[in-house]
Parts: C-alpha cells; sequence; structure tokens
C-alpha cells in the first residue's frame, strides 16, 4: 500500500456511512450542482483537453484513442446531460423485496444498498470520470478513479467539478476521489486493496487486464476489450446484413462495442451478399483481412483485403479494420465465437428463427443480438440510463453495469421475540 491511495482509501472508507445514508433528493441535488459545475467551466475543460490532445498527438497516439479522448464544447454539454440524466433515474437504493413469513412468524425481506467503496480504473475516456463518479454518488457509493494519464489534465478539470457538485450539496467531497499521482505502484495498491476496497472495476486491454490478474486481490468484474462478432446466415437479408455490418464497424469503429469479425455463411459469398457489404466497407474507409475463402472472392470482384492472419482472430482493432471469415453454417460460427470471443457483444442476422434462437443461447457473451447492431451493446441504449462499463465477467454483473449492478441486497428480518430451538 502506498502513503498516498493509503490517505485517499482512509477519507473514502469516512465518506462511505454518509453516503449510504443519505436521502436520494441528497443525491439528485449534488448531481445537478455536479451538472451546473461543468456546463459553467466548458471553456476550462476544453482547454485542459486541448493540452492532453497536444501531448496524445505528440506521443504518436492512435486515431481511435485520440477519438476517445477529445472534448470539444459539445461533448462537454453532452457529459453534463448525462449527469443530469442519471439523477432522474428511479433511485436503486431502499428497494424491499418481500420473501414473506416464515412458520414462526418471522417476516423476511431483502433490501437494496450500495456496494461501498468502488475503485474504477480506466484509460483514454475521460468522460469516465464523470459518468463514474456520478452513477457512485446516485447509488450511494464513494469511487476512486484512476484514469489514464493521456487524459490527465482533463479528468483533473472534470474531478474538480464532481467535488463543487458534491460540496453543495452537503455530501463529503471525498465520495468520488481522483487519483492524480499517476504511477503504476497506485493501481497496484487499489487492487491489492483487501477490506479497504469493495469492488474494483478495470476498464481496459491485455495490459491493464494482465496487472489485475496479478495482483488483485479485492473483487474484481472485469470491463475488458471487446472482440465483437457478426454472423451472416444462409436466410439473412441481403440488405439488412450489409447495414447492420456497416453500421456496426463504421459508425464509431474505436469503441469497445463495435465489430471486430465478421463471419459469413458461405452461401452468401457465391450471391454476393459479401462482396456488396466488403465494397461498401472499403469505401468507408476498411481495412479487410479476409480468410482465403474470402479473399478468392474478393479479389476476384476487385475488393482490396489483405490477408488475416491467425492474430487477426483475437485482435480488438478498435479501428478502420475488420476480420473476415467464411463459415459452413452456424455451428462453425458458434465454434469460431467460442474460440475467439471476450464475453462481449456478438449478433446473428438470420430470418431463421430456430438458429436465432440457437446463437441466442449459446453464445457466451454479455449481449447478444438477433437482426441488430453490436452497437445497442449500451447502458443507455438498452434502458439503464447510463452504465459504469460493460462487464464481460459473470460475477455479478454481465454487460453494461446501471445502477443496481452498483448495488447488493442485505437480508432484513422482522420478529416479535421470537427465539430459536
Amino acid at each position: 500500500m502506498t502513503p498516498y491511495i493509503d490517505d485517499l482509501l482512509v477519507r473514502a472508507r469516512a465518506a462511505a456511512r454518509p453516503m449510504a445514508r443519505s436521502a436520494e433528493s441528497e443525491r439528485n441535488r449534488a448531481l445537478a450542482s455536479v451538472a451546473d459545475a461543468i456546463e459553467s467551466d466548458v471553456d476550462a475543460i476544453v482547454a485542459a483537453n486541448a493540452r492532453d490532445l497536444e501531448s496524445a498527438r505528440a506521443e504518436n497516439m492512435a486515431a481511435s484513442l485520440l477519438d476517445r479522448l477529445a472534448l470539444d464544447a459539445f461533448r462537454v454539454g453532452a457529459v453534463a446531460r448525462a449527469v443530469r440524466e442519471i439523477a432522474a433515474l428511479p433511485d436503486a437504493l431502499g428497494e424491499t423485496r418481500d420473501l414473506g413469513a416464515r412458520p414462526n412468524g418471522l417476516r423476511i425481506s431483502r433490501r437494496r444498498i450500495p456496494l461501498g467503496v468502488i475503485a474504477v480504473v480506466y484509460e483514454a475516456r475521460p468522460n469516465v470520470t464523470v459518468e463514474a463518479a456520478s452513477l457512485a454518488i446516485k447509488s450511494g457509493n464513494v469511487v476512486v478513479l484512476r484514469g489514464g494519464r493521456e487524459a490527465r489534465t482533463t479528468n483533473a478539470a472534470l474531478a474538480d467539478c464532481v467535488s463543487r457538485g458534491l460540496e453543495r450539496a452537503g455530501l463529503p467531497r471525498d465520495a468520488a476521489q481522483l487519483v492524480r499521482e499517476l504511477g503504476r505502484e497506485h493501481v497496484e495498491a487499489l487492487l491489492g486493496a483487501a477490506g479497504r476496497v469493495d469492488l474494483a472495476i478495470p476498464r481496459g486491454g491485455d495490459s491493464l487486464m494482465r496487472m489485475v490478474d496479478e495482483h488483485a486481490r479485492v473483487p474484481v468484474v472485469r470491463h475488458g476489450q471487446g472482440i465483437t462478432h457478426a454472423y451472416v446466415d444462409a436466410t439473412a437479408k441481403r440488405a439488412m446484413a450489409e447495414e447492420i455490418v456497416y453500421n456496426a464497424k463504421v459508425q464509431r469503429p474505436g469503441v469497445c462495442n463495435a465489430l471486430e469479425t465478421l463471419l459469413i455463411h458461405r452461401d452468401r459469398v457465391e450471391d454476393g451478399t459479401l462482396a456488396a457489404a466488403a465494397a461498401r466497407l472499403v469505401r468507408g474507409g476498411v481495412q479487410l483481412r479476409a480468410d482465403d475463402r474470402a479473399r478468392a472472392v474478393l479479389e476476384r470482384d476487385g475488393i482490396v483485403c489483405v490477408p488475416a492472419s491467425a492474430a487477426d482472430w483475437d485482435t480488438e482493432f478498435l479501428g478502420l479494420v475488420l476480420a473476415v471469415r467464411v463459415v459452413d453454417g452456424l455451428d462453425d460460427a458458434l465454434d469460431h465465437i467460442a474460440a475467439h470471443g471476450s464475453h462481449h457483444t456478438a449478433t446473428i442476422v438470420t430470418e431463421d428463427p430456430n438458429n436465432a434462437e440457437r446463437f441466442l443461447r449459446e453464445v457466451d457473451a454479455s449481449c447478444v443480438l438477433w437482426n441488430a447492431s453490436t452497437r445497442f451493446n449500451d447502458g443507455g441504449e438498452l434502458g439503464l440510463g447510463a452504465e459504469m462499463g460493460i462487464s464481460t465477467s459473470k460475477m455479478h454483473a454481465y454487460g453494461p453495469m446501471g445502477l443496481r449492478e452498483l448495488t447488493a441486497e442485505k437480508f432484513v428480518v422482522h420478529g416479535a421475540g421470537q427465539t430459536r430451538e
């Protein structure tokens, strides 16, 4: 444990009880004040972000990561609106589930409570600073935030807005703290803080997850890479398949629910479906990395592609690159996803309800879709209002983590003097 993290966690634990007993009106007032602070500081936040972007470009950061990092006035306004939307969500705390009475007269129920102190470790997206803090505040939790060095200045500006909002509402400003020292040892300290951090949420790629595997001594819900799949079945409608694949890959390629691998039934190769979809993708700037069967057809039709390597099936490109493989049928597609998927997102395009149901039942991913873009695996799109991230773990949440996933249930027992024999 580093002295710096030790101090943060002492203050976080002290803030946990006031947050757990706070009223919904207090937490909503804090969030409204956070949104107000962000809106009043737009120019300063954009200026801070410009400094981060300048440093990132000097280090030749990939275009997809620059897009995640960038905040202009419109995006800052969207962050503030997201805070207000979180405030408007139904309260997740205090909900009581009646389990009935026992033969001895005891009445049993379960009541929803905060998890406690949550540590969130994330990379290039500064909006996570505000969204994670807001979800924690709304759910009565305390959060310690450790963003990536590439967003250091932006994260600090946003975290200051969160602190001001908490203070204005009379809630402890230590309920949302940013780790401002960026050494790796501080991340290791958070992950190893058994008994002091109730849940760690890492959001990032392989290197971060390897650190988690090595150092975590606290409960972890992983938010790992999105090796996302689409399978175009034999009965898929051609126009629908083309539209879904294009949207899933091109609409915003640098995010975790963007498409990374296209699996297409062999019958849809010779009938022109693959060529039509591929031509549109190439016009949209996508580099296709195709297996031998797909490449033979694409090159015959004059569509530029490159040979897929073995590593491409296990890569989250986070950019305008798409791996393409021809499969012999549903079983082949299911086997590929089982071998190479990251438990994130997969969609099937088909008019065969039996194949669709098999896909939905058998694919092990946090969100499976039928005739819809993978881009819908998102807390807002799925009706949660917002998300802490997309869990690729199954304990205790799987998929987008909203307010309910930041709570637990405790048993509450009402008696009238009963004792156990």
